[in-house]
This record gives C-alpha cells, structure tokens and sequence, in this order.
C-alpha cells in the first residue's frame, strides 16, 4: 500500500495511510438502494434535513426541531468538538453553523438568513422538518455510549416514524426528542442509565450553553438575522422555566 505521501505504508510506524482529512467517495448512481427518482428535474420532496455536531455531553442523540425557524436557530448554533476537517486542535469546542464553518463561502449571517427565507417559500406543512444528530454523548469513563455506525439508522427510523405520526417524542427545552421507549433498541446492550444519559436534557448545563450563544452571534453584527436572536430568547425562557418547575418540585 502507497500512503498519502507516495511513499510504501508501513503499518508498524503509527502514521496514517491516509491524510486525516482525506475524503473517500463513489459515485451516487452505483448505490444498489438508490431511488430511481434521484435525478428527476422537477425535484424530489425532502422530507426531513439532519444536522450533525460532535459533542461528548450536553446534546442528546437527536432533537426534533418546533418548527422551521427553530430548526435553523439549532443549526446556526452548533458548537462541535474539533476533527482534522477544521484547522483547530481535535477535541477543542468551537462554533460550527451547520457543521459548514470549513466549507461555506461566503458570510454565514446571510447564510443563516437563507435558511430563513426557506421557510415562507412553501407552507409550514410542506417543510421539511429538521433534527440536530449527535452520535458522540460519552458517559463518565470518557467512552462512547451510542455505539454508531449501522445502528445509527435506528435513529433514522425514529425520525421516519416521527414523519409519519407513529413514533412518540417528550418537548424539552432544547426541542423534542424520543420518549424512552420509542427507539428501536432491540438487539443492543444499553442500559437504561446508557438511555438516559443518550436522551438527557440538563436545564443547568443548557443555561451555560446559551449564555456562550451571544457571545458567537454578535460577531455577524446587523448581519444576522433577528429572527434567531428571537430564537434564542425563547430557549433562554424556556430553559429558565424548566429549572424553576425544577426548583418548585423539590
């Protein structure tokens, strides 16, 4: 085998065959399960949009957006641990508007202001709902919980039943995500502590995460459209409420 840099590989050195950011890709039209539709000119529907961000606590297997505006609020927030697609160190938090920030080209407020303006294209019906996935929640030993790769489609499933109005989701603060027992678990070895720390919403640990929020967007200065700073006033009352029914409990 010739590594990335044309020299022979040498699995004993602990180097890389391939460049840590390297991407590898077939193309669409040799996927035996593609649907015959896919280059239809007059378009497909889009049912459902999935944003990803990696993050070891904080943020649940999927969330289930409110509504479109909320949708895009999630998306434009996204604070993802650092890979070798982004010039920072891997591991470190940053900001990464819908997992774009490496790849978008141009001012991520009129980005932002896109995404938008999607939504009063159509009615509310026809949108496609959003979910933020995060397959990367780690327990308290640092190690993985969600086990990934394949099973990921279990999420997939939840989603497509969510779709269809058979599976079951709980509001939080943050958006909506499975009830307990909605997720196709059949065959894996989670406990229920394993589920619990997958689907956990933490009022105190929301309410310093959307006090970093401002901090992020008022870097698009007028560029940024109201609607999220509209946006991230409601997930700081609903977080709020949260933690004072929380209070009122005890």
């Amino acid at each position: 085998m010739t590594n990335w840099k044309g020299a022979a590989h040498d699995p004993a050195s602990g180097e890389p065959a391939a460049h840590p950011n390297a991407r590898f890709a077939a193309p669409a039209h040799q996927c035996p399960t593609i649907a015959p539709e896919w280059e239809d000119p007059r378009g497909v529907p889009i049912n459902a949009i999935l944003f990803g961000g990696r993050r070891a606590s904080a943020v649940p297997l999927v969330t289930e957006a409110f509504d479109w505006e909320h949708g895009v609020f999630m998306g434009s927030s996204v604070a993802s641990e650092g890979t070798a697609a982004a010039e920072n160190k891997v591991g470190e938090l940053r900001r990464d508007p819908f997992a774009m920030l490496p790849f978008c080209g141009y001012n991520m407020g009129d980005y932002f202001a896109h995404w938008l303006s999607m939504g009063g294209k159509t009615d509310a019906a026809k949108l496609p709902r959003l979910y933020f996935v995060n397959w990367f929640r780690k327990n308290e030993d640092g190690k993985f919980v969600w086990p990934g790769f394949g099973d990921n489609a279990r999420v997939l499933k939840w989603i497509s039943e969510r779709l269809d109005g058979e599976a079951t989701a709980v509001d939080t603060p943050v958006g909506r995500v499975p009830s307990a027992d909605a997720l196709d678990l059949s065959g894996l070895t989670l406990t229920d502590a394993d589920l619990s720390i997958l689907l956990d919403v933490d009022a105190e640990v929301w309410a310093e995460e959307a006090a970093l929020i401002p901090e992020f967007y008022e870097k698009f200065g007028d560029r940024l459209p109201k609607a999220l700073w509209d946006q991230h006033a409601a997930l700081t009352a609903r977080i709020d409420a949260c933690r004072a029914a929380a209070i009122a409990a005890e």
